[in-house]
């Protein structure tokens, strides 16, 4: 289909029903936030930014039959979107292995994503386990780790980055445990994790066994015993599923948190929820950040390349800069296809996060694309 003259089209494939809904909402609302900002300034070359957001319902089949539609039926420029690592191979069948279309995944992952026509704008464990760890080790004194997982990639990705962090550092991996998505009696693990004396659990366990782990570890002691929880996706919008006591002093480490407070972020904030008021809030671990950065930067792209002709947004993408953004500046890492961006490490504390310490621009260290 020709691109001349027509409107640019941008595909999001994102939860709006399922157990992941409150993030895929506010993913929406990223969205239309940043595509009707861009149209209320005269557009992209001069033409106006369709958005058309498809419901992939926290189900890999929907997510994959969604996809189809935008790339053949709709016929988008781009897609954006997916949150679970699953969920994205879901969407990169049709969209990047049949239709060779671009497609631009906004979630924090475990990485290694390493395709000429994907390009990554969440965090990755080099930029979440590897300055997070040594910290936490440094500043508690703890030196035994549990690690309660779900039973897909990502998990078991992170948990291989987070055994060789803290091997190297004398501490010891003294549990992990892996689950169904959808599994929800955590008593034997808890049980476990009580009797090893496990100082710090890293939990990767998701929605919807997250509630039912974290109350029955809250109700087993672990807190009170002076555990500690990390969970490096747990953002404000995680904070509203559990009560705050059961979360209370968990670390997580992110590209942004709704108190980080340069002028920038407070203005995209308080524009969101003037906009979207209510409970699905604009953060980090839902992937809103990741969604805000991956449409500024095939923003950038396509007027770097003065067209939609995809092979030139790819080489302008490669090299994208966005000079503000949700937790300060980003820029594409040339030939990574994943971003430097800022980082932090968040504390909860009576039910929001409280920012610890500010890493600055991290690096993805991943895989070198190129273009070919």
């Amino acid at each position: 289909m020709s691109t001349i003259n027509r409107p640019a089209r941008v595909g999001l494939v994102t939860d709006h029903t399922g157990a992941l809904s409150f993030m895929g909402i506010a993913n929406a609302n990223v969205a239309k936030m940043v595509i009707d900002d861009l149209n209320d300034r005269g557009g992209l070359l001069g033409r106006p930014v369709e958005l058309f957001v498809e419901d992939s319902a926290t189900d890999d089949a929907v997510a994959e039959a969604a996809a189809t539609k935008l790339v053949e039926r709709v016929g988008v420029d781009v897609v954006v979107g997916g949150i679970y690592s699953s969920t994205r191979q879901a969407i990169k069948g049709p969209v990047v292995d049949a239709a060779e279309k671009l497609y631009l995944y906004p979630e924090q992952y475990e990485g290694q994503e390493c395709h000429p026509l994907i390009f990554c704008t969440g965090p990755v464990p080099a930029q979440q386990v590897e300055p997070l760890f040594p910290w936490l080790m440094e500043e508690t004194g703890a030196r035994t780790f549990y690690l309660p997982s779900a039973d897909y990639i990502w998990p078991h990705t992170l948990n291989k980055k987070v055994r060789e962090v803290v091997t190297a550092r004398g501490g010891e991996i003294v549990g992990e445990q892996y689950f169904p998505m959808d599994h929800m009696d955590y008593d034997r693990v808890v049980d476990d994790i009580m009797t090893t004396g496990a100082e710090v659990v890293f939990n990767t366990i998701v929605p919807p066994g997250l509630t039912p782990f974290l109350e029955r570890l809250h109700d087993a002691g672990f807190a009170h015993r002076g555990g500690t929880v990390v969970c490096t996706y747990f953002d404000e919008n995680f904070l509203n599923l559990v009560p705050a006591e059961h979360v209370e002093g968990l670390y997580g480490c992110l590209d942004y948190y709704r108190g980080v407070d340069d002028a920038f972020s407070i203005e995209l904030l308080n524009r969101y929820e003037g906009l979207f008021p209510g409970s699905a809030q604009f953060t980090a671990g839902s992937a809103c950040t990741g969604t805000y950065r991956a449409l500024k930067f095939w923003e950038a792209a396509v007027n770097e390349a003065g067209s939609l002709n995809q092979d030139d947004i790819i080489t302008a993408l490669d090299h994208a800069r966005i000079p503000q953004g949700p937790g300060g500046p980003a820029e594409m890492v040339p030939g990574q296809h994943h971003v430097r961006m800022n980082m932090y490490i968040a504390r909860s504390e009576r039910g929001t996060f409280n920012v610890v310490k500010s890493l600055g621009h991290i690096d993805p260290k991943e895989c070198d694309v190129g273009n070919g």
